[in-house]
């Protein structure tokens, strides 16, 4: 079983084209849809009682969502941000923590003996005392962002050093270590604990380090390009998604659970918020792999 922890949010974002107000997004949601396409997933999180019934159904579509706590006293976790004309630099506008500012994670008894568990971007404290309720996973991945690198970086190391993985952009990985070179970057994160880093790098690709060496895979080349929330969380979402369908995670494993990741992400910002991750079919999958490889063999 592969178990998602992270945030379920109402995001308000901004572009110089259009703007969308409180719609469903958070890690854990793009995550977990994501993953949902490649294994059966189970999601832990918690919205508020403003979370609306039409977000609570699509979610219970697609996942087993009985680790969703539902606060009736507070409001959803909120993010506000807003991109540039080239979408490529996001700036935070507001974060209102609500409901996830003091949760006490739990973990539902079904889900305590999953194999896979996959920390999406959210407080690192949390995710630690989370990983504890588990009875013993196999794979444990993770991902963490500006905020918490900034307010909780002490917290973050440790989390770092307890994971299989972490997964993290090139701009966050360079403000964890105050380092230039995304290179340096990955080899210091892998120094930590981990067994292999990615370092997602928007439309220039990913970067896998694992076993001393480096792996660079391009991006999936997409015209439309609408709304880049949620993209790395898909990423995840799908790289650990196909990842729990693997005996052995080696190298080559590893990179084609990248390429996989890199597709989901390619579909998410071709639309605001999820709305075309939602809409994604396995054939799409499919093509789309296809494609990649017909684009990067030579």
């Amino acid at each position: 079983m592969l178990t998602i922890f992270g945030t379920v949010a109402l995001d308000t974002t901004r572009t110089p084209f259009h703007t969308v107000e409180r719609t469903l997004g958070g890690t854990a949601t793009f995550a977990s849809i994501s993953a949902s396409n490649y294994t059966p997933t189970s999601l832990i999180g918690i919205v508020g009682h403003d979370f609306p019934e039409s977000y609570l159904q699509l979610l219970k579509d697609r996942l087993d969502i009985r680790g969703l706590t539902i606060n009736q006293t507070e409001n959803t976790f909120h993010y506000d941000s807003s991109f540039d004309y080239d979408l490529a630099k996001r700036t935070t506008n507001k974060t209102e923590l609500n409901v996830i500012a003091n949760y006490q994670s739990t973990v539902p008894e079904e889900y305590i003996d999953s194999e896979f568990v996959y920390l999406a971007n959210n407080d690192p404290v949390q995710n630690m005392n989370i990983l504890k309720l588990f009875s013993g996973p196999k794979l444990v991945i993770c991902d963490t962002m500006d905020f918490w690198i900034i307010n909780k970086r002490d917290d973050v190391m440790k989390l770092i050093n307890k994971v299989d993985g972490i997964m993290l952009n090139e701009s966050e990985a360079k403000l964890l270590f105050k380092e230039t070179s995304t290179l340096k970057c990955a080899r210091l994160l892998v120094s930590n604990g981990p067994s292999f880093a990615v370092i997602n790098k928007g439309e220039n690709g990913s970067l896998l380090f694992h076993n001393n060496e480096f792996y660079p895979l391009p991006a999936f080349p997409t015209e439309i390009i609408k709304d880049p929330t949620g993209a790395g969380d898909s990423f995840g979402g799908a790289f650990m998604g196909y990842l729990s369908q693997q005996e052995k995670w080696g190298t080559m494993t590893l990179k084609n659970a990248m390429i996989y990741g890199n597709i989901m992400g390619s579909f998410t910002i071709e639309d605001y918020g999820i709305q075309r991750l939602v809409s994604v079919k396995a054939e799409d999958i499919k093509k789309r792999h296809q494609k990649y490889k017909e684009i990067f063999t030579f």
